[in-house]
């Protein structure tokens, strides 16, 4: 088996990390990973790395034309190796067209052809090049019944051939600390107009005495969207109060999460949410949106809010911020709601599958 890792980056994000917790699992099928160092193996047939997101479109371009032209050679070079043809695993939603490969890949949402407007190139893709690739796979990988939803309805792909496998968190990074915790409501994520900050802003806003209180926003600053972001606390008179963190660090984050009095996640569509279970695997009382998969993640263990209404955000971040009861009450749920998900389940589940195909 060949597992294709030439899109991980050197600060992980959340199809990284996905990558990097079925590392141990994908092991046992003693694969040959194709991979840069960012991959932290010992052992692995080399690629360039330059064809990352970390290198913008140009990333993106590199990586999709090693995909179309390299990979099936490296392909062809392991059948030779072997007695049968291999199977190509990628857990991103890009394999060679066109070149008899077998291949199964996971994706991880359709948020490019749901908000179109956020990236032209992205959006292009998933209209051409994404659906060719599940139609050719053998078998594709969904990480919630929501993005399973979505490749059925968008792409017409029959349900017989999609597994949804949900994603988990790191038990062992990812728990209470026993750290003091500070008035700071916490968003973490990219700044997408999809991921919604907006209106958290101005639900923060709209609370009855936000200088009580901070709203921290890690996630990656982004030229097209931060500084509005930046001009609309300005405008809402909150500036002094919302800290703009930029990336922060996997090894920083339990720190963050534990110290937070909620983690706020108002995103307008999602394919999984992984700050959410890891929120509730700390013990962080969870305000979250009440659509696509979000709910499969929380079940009844966070407060789900209209994205679109700040005014249900608000009222739950006053619900939180003055009601130790019900912080108790969703820190406590939040604990028992994360401990149903493992990387062990997920990554026995996705082996378990791939071995049906060797």
């Amino acid at each position: 088996m060949l597992v294709n890792l030439a899109y991980l980056l050197h600060k992980p994000t959340g199809t990284t990390n996905y990558a990097l917790n079925l590392l141990p699992f994908l092991s046992q099928l003693d694969p040959c990973f194709l991979a840069t160092e960012a991959s932290g193996l010992t052992e692995y047939y080399p690629v360039a790395d330059n064809m990352t997101a970390e290198l913008g479109m140009k990333g993106h371009l590199r990586r999709l034309l090693w995909t179309q032209f390299q990979l099936p050679r490296i392909y062809r070079q392991q059948t030779r190796q072997g007695a049968a043809a291999p199977l190509l695993f990628s857990p991103i939603a890009e394999a060679p067209l066109f070149s008899n490969c077998r291949f199964i890949v996971t994706i991880h949402d359709l948020i490019p052809l749901r908000f179109p407007d956020i990236s032209r190139s992205l959006t292009g893709l998933h209209r051409v090049y994404v659906p060719q690739v599940l139609r050719a796979a053998a078998h594709v990988i969904c990480n919630s019944q929501a993005t399973a939803d979505d490749v059925m309805a968008f792409y017409g792909l029959s349900s017989r051939k999609i597994a949804p496998i949900p994603l988990a968190h790191d038990a062992e990074h990812f728990r209470p600390l026993a750290l003091e915790r500070q008035n700071y409501f916490l968003i973490l994520g990219r700044h997408a107009p999809y991921k919604n900050v907006a209106i958290a802003l101005q639900a923060f806003a709209q609370l009855p005495n936000p200088s009580h209180y901070e709203l921290w926003i890690a996630g990656p600053s982004d030229k097209r969207y931060t500084p509005e972001l930046q001009r609309q606390a300005e405008a809402l008179g909150i500036v002094d109060q919302v800290r703009f963190l930029d990336y922060v660090a996997y090894e920083q984050l339990p720190i963050l999460l534990n110290q937070a009095l909620a983690l706020i996640f108002p995103s307008l569509w999602e394919g999984f949410g992984l700050p959410v279970l890891e929120a509730m695997a700390c013990g962080t009382p969870v305000i979250a949106s009440n659509i696509s998969s979000i709910p499969e993640v929380t079940g009844e263990a966070a407060l789900l809010v209209s994205p679109t209404s700040p005014d249900e955000m608000t009222d739950a971040m006053a619900q939180v911020a003055r009601d130790r009861t019900l912080w108790d009450q969703l820190s406590e749920a939040g604990l028992k709601r994360s401990a149903q998900f493992s990387w062990e389940n997920t990554g026995q589940a996705t082996i378990s599958l791939l071995r049906s195909y060797l």
